[in-house]
């Protein structure tokens, strides 16, 4: 099975302040220990750095590329799934909702994924599964 990472369960995971980090790290150990393929974004990647070198350092930074990116099949997005998730992004005309999660919607449907590692509602909005336990 293909489970989407979403920055959100990045960011729960690793920062010991966030209510929700109990679950994500409950949720990590069980998809490290299972024989689930995860998928993410170039762009999911782009935005976890940002937000975790601003809220946790650089050392945070690091340690995402040391040890989760290589646990990770990165969807590189090329001018025309930009294209794509762009159009979505301006039509949903939504504060709240980033080019980064339509591009994640985008890459999922393209791919058949409906389960995402997110704490993200968006997705559920548009009909993905988040995992939960």
């Amino acid at each position: 099975m293909t489970t989407f990472l979403d920055t959100s369960a990045v960011l729960a995971f690793l920062d010991a302040d966030d209510p929700r980090q109990p679950q994500a790290d409950a949720l990590w150990k069980k998809l490290f220990a299972s024989t689930e393929e995860l998928v993410s974004t170039n762009y999911v990647l782009v935005e976890t750095f940002a937000l975790v070198q601003r809220r946790l350092g650089m050392e945070a930074v690091r340690s995402i590329q040391r040890e989760i990116v290589p646990i990770l099949e990165i969807e590189w997005l090329d001018g025309e799934m930009h294209r794509l998730a762009l159009n979505e992004f301006l039509a949903a005309s939504r504060r709240h909702l980033s080019l980064v999660d339509c591009a994640s919607f985008e890459v999922m449907r393209r791919r058949g994924i409906r389960r995402v590692f997110a704490f993200d509602g968006h997705f559920s909005e548009y009909g993905f599964e988040p995992i939960t336990e």
